[in-house]
């Protein structure tokens, strides 16, 4: 295994680092509230070091491997639930839910064009759990929403409008563009994988339930320059008692469970680099943490555990370059009421 820093997002303990493959762990969140909820983690793919986090004090970035914190956008009131990456363009998810751009890696921001619903009962406000975008047309890009559907954008997050016929919910948690002319799209949700091969206008479940034992379904990765190849984490509820992983390897068409200890809850995040595109790391919300060595096939629980995981990275050390059109890190927070969210 080449030498690489795992970052653990956890919600009332900030973050952690580990130089070690994760057996051991040191808080690292020096430059902002070391006790932050951190629900949304990004590496920049061309530069290993540089890392951006999203709590509940806004968007913060570091270019030192975590070693020191920025903030780039102080959001008083308001967490940022999600972040994605697209070359210079940095989206942040927020709750209570808005959409809010950046050209600049985050020198600047506006906030996008979306009407999104703001109230919701039980979780009491929505909020922006992912956002991605379609390497091969990356002005596109699409936004779930917990609960509020699923939204796109053709002018690289400027502007939102829903849609989402047929989805089996509209609490969505997370989500991947495949691929293919449509493109093919997948949304995981609080009662079935959802499929979409007309860019998420109309929508089937999958009928999840027949590889795992629920329906639940919460984290949702591709491996980097496969995008064939995804991982997606269930459980049997928010947060759960048991979670479990299934690996596709055709675009999300078929499923199959994979081998991996029982985990404590749902699995709630998984991390992937380009650097590496067999080593992936899975965290349950109740705060496990997995390793795979072979693209997600079979997996090892690693000995620290958390109180409450909601957000994973990892970055080689050292300097590379790499596709920038290529998103590395899934991650979708959600609500941890059982309520269906």
């Amino acid at each position: 295994m080449k030498a690489h820093r795992l970052y653990v997002g956890t919600v009332g303990e900030g973050v952690f680092l580990s130089t070690d493959h994760g057996r051991s762990f040191r808080r690292a969140a020096e430059g902002m509230f070391v006790e932050c909820d951190v629900r949304a983690l990004a590496v920049a793919p061309d530069r290993p070091a540089t890392l951006y986090l999203g709590s509940e004090e806004g968007v913060w970035v570091s270019h030192d491997g975590a070693e020191s914190w920025q903030c780039l956008l102080p959001l008083a009131g308001q967490a940022v639930w999600s972040l994605h990456l697209a070359g210079a363009r940095l989206l942040a998810g927020v709750c209570p839910a808005r959409l809010l751009c950046s050209d600049d890696a985050g020198r600047s921001w506006h906030e996008a064009a979306a009407q999104l619903a703001q109230d919701c009962p039980r979780i009491k406000h929505t909020r922006v759990t992912a956002i991605v975008h379609d390497p091969e047309q990356p002005e596109h890009c699409w936004a779930g929403v917990e609960i509020d559907g699923v939204h796109h954008s053709s002018d690289g997050g400027r502007t939102w409008r829903p849609l989402g016929d047929g989805l089996s919910s509209r609490d969505i948690h997370a989500l991947a563009v495949v691929g293919g002319p449509g493109p093919r799209l997948l949304a995981a949700t609080n009662n079935d994988l959802n499929c979409s091969e007309d860019g998420g206008r109309t929508w089937q479940p999958a009928g999840i339930d027949q590889v795992l034992p629920w329906k639940y379904t919460r984290a949702l990765t591709q491996l980097p320059g496969r995008r064939e190849v995804l991982l997606l984490g269930g459980g049997d509820r928010p947060p759960g008692w048991e979670g479990a992983v299934a690996r596709s390897e055709d675009g999300g068409r078929s499923w199959r469970r994979v081998r991996m200890p029982r985990a404590n809850s749902t699995l709630w995040a998984f991390a992937v680099h380009a650097a590496d595109e067999a080593l992936v790391y899975a965290a349950s919300v109740s705060g496990q943490l997995y390793r795979s060595e072979d693209g997600g096939q079979a997996w090892q629980k690693l000995d620290v555990e958390f109180g409450e995981v909601r957000a994973l990275a990892w970055a080689p050390v050292g300097r590379m370059r790499c596709d920038q059109s290529t998103p590395l890190m899934a991650n979708a927070g959600g609500g941890g009421a059982e309520s269906g969210s």
